[in-house]
C-alpha cells in the first residue's frame, strides 16, 4: 500500500509535464511564422550589427590612428596651434573630433583640443573640449577635471576652479593624483581669500603626501598662512 501512495504522486507529476509540453508544441504549431519571424529578425539584427562593425567601424578606427599622426607631432613640438587646427594638408584635433568623434581617437582628441587651447591661452575654450573627454584612465580623467579647474582658476572662478581640483583629486586617489589637486585646491582658496581653508587644505597635503613635491611645497605655505592669520 505505501508503495502505491507514493507512485501515485510520481505519476501525476509526469502526467503534468507531458501536459505542460503538449501546450507547448500546440502554442509553436499555432505560432510558427511569428516565431520565424523573430528568429530571423534577430539573426538578421546580429548578421547587420557584426557587419557594420567588421565593415565600417573597425576600418574607421584604423583610418583615424593614421590620420592622426601629425597632429600629435605637432603638439609634441609645441606647435599648438597647428595642432589643433591642423596645417591645411594634415587633420588637426579638432578635424578628428569632427570626423572622427565615434572613434578612441575622436574621444582623445578632446583632450588634446582642451590642452591646445589652454597653452593658447584660451581658457573658455578649453573646457567643453575636457568635459566632452569620456574616459576612465586613472591618471587621464582626474586631469580632464583638474585641467577644467585650471581653466576656471586662470578664469578668476575659484569656486568652480575648487569644487574641480576636490573631484579631481576624489576621482581615483593615488600619490600622484591627489596630492597634486589638493595642493591646487589650496590655492584656489588662497587665492579666493579664504586663508584658513588654504592653511587646512596645505597641512592635509602636508600631513598625507609628505614624501611628494606638493607636500614639500605645502610646508612652506603652512609657515606663511598661520603668520597671515596670527597677525
Amino acid at each position: 500500500m505505501a508503495k502505491n501512495k507514493k507512485a501515485a504522486p510520481e505519476a501525476q507529476g509526469i502526467e503534468n509535464i507531458e501536459g505542460a509540453l503538449t501546450r507547448a508544441e500546440q502554442y509553436i504549431e499555432r505560432n510558427q511564422k511569428i516565431l520565424a519571424y523573430t528568429i530571423g529578425g534577430i539573426v538578421l539584427l546580429v548578421a547587420i550589427y557584426l557587419g557594420y562593425q567588421k565593415f565600417y567601424v573597425q576600418p574607421h578606427i584604423e583610418e583615424s590612428k593614421e590620420v592622426s599622426y601629425m597632429a600629435e607631432q605637432y603638439f609634441q613640438k609645441d606647435s599648438f596651434e597647428l595642432a589643433l587646427n591642423g596645417d591645411g594638408v594634415n587633420y588637426g584635433f579638432l578635424d578628428l573630433i569632427d570626423n572622427y568623434g565615434s572613434t578612441p581617437i575622436g574621444n582623445l582628441s578632446n583632450f588634446y583640443a582642451g590642452v591646445c587651447y589652454m597653452k593658447l591661452g584660451q581658457y573658455e575654450e578649453a573646457i567643453p573640449y575636457f568635459e566632452e573627454f569620456d574616459s576612465e584612465d586613472k591618471v587621464l580623467a582626474p586631469m580632464a577635471i583638474g585641467n577644467i579647474g585650471d581653466a576656471n582658476f586662470e578664469l578668476g572662478n575659484y569656486e568652480e576652479a575648487i569644487a574641480k581640483y576636490i573631484e579631481a583629486s576624489e576621482l581615483y586617489p593615488n600619490d600622484f593624483v591627489t596630492p597634486t589637486y589638493l595642493y591646487k585646491a589650496a590655492q584656489a582658496y588662497e587665492a579666493s581669500g579664504d586663508l584658513k581653508t588654504a592653511l587646512e587644505t596645505y597641512e592635509k597635503v602636508f600631513k598625507e603626501y609628505f614624501r611628494t613635491w606638493e607636500g614639500r611645497k605645502a610646508e612652506k605655505y603652512i609657515a606663511i598662512l598661520k603668520e597671515k592669520l596670527n597677525s
